[in-house]
């Protein structure tokens, strides 16, 4: 599972570089998101524009992440590509998440 963290003040942003997160890379999304935002700041940014596919494995790899992260840490959404968000919306986890269109608009939001 290949991601790129970049630390920004008190944000890390982390980009999945896959084009899908399933059952395949579930666990190792999830050893990945560990790894990646040990020690950071209070909000990390998830950018998914480049994954196109997800399935409840790779959702419930998320949901993870935000308990792993929890009650210290925000995880925020960005970059959800149409198939992605729309599973989001059918699962309801978009009232779950905070979803946003771009990574500039979470950043945008949530400035350091």
């Amino acid at each position: 599972m290949k991601v790129s963290t970049k630390i920004e003040g008190d944000r890390c942003i982390v980009t999945v570089q896959e084009d899908r997160i399933d059952a395949a890379v579930a666990l190792a999304f999830k050893d990945a998101m560990r790894r990646n935002t040990a020690g950071s700041g209070a909000m990390v940014i998830l950018n998914l524009a480049q994954v196109q596919f997800i399935d409840s494995s790779g959702l419930g790899a998320i949901v993870a992440t935000m308990k792993h992260l929890a009650p210290d840490r925000q995880l925020v959404l960005a970059g959800l590509t149409a198939p992605v968000e729309r599973v989001f919306t059918l699962t309801r986890m978009d009232s779950v998440f905070q979803l946003f269109a771009t990574l500039d608009d979470a950043l945008a939001v949530h400035h350091a």
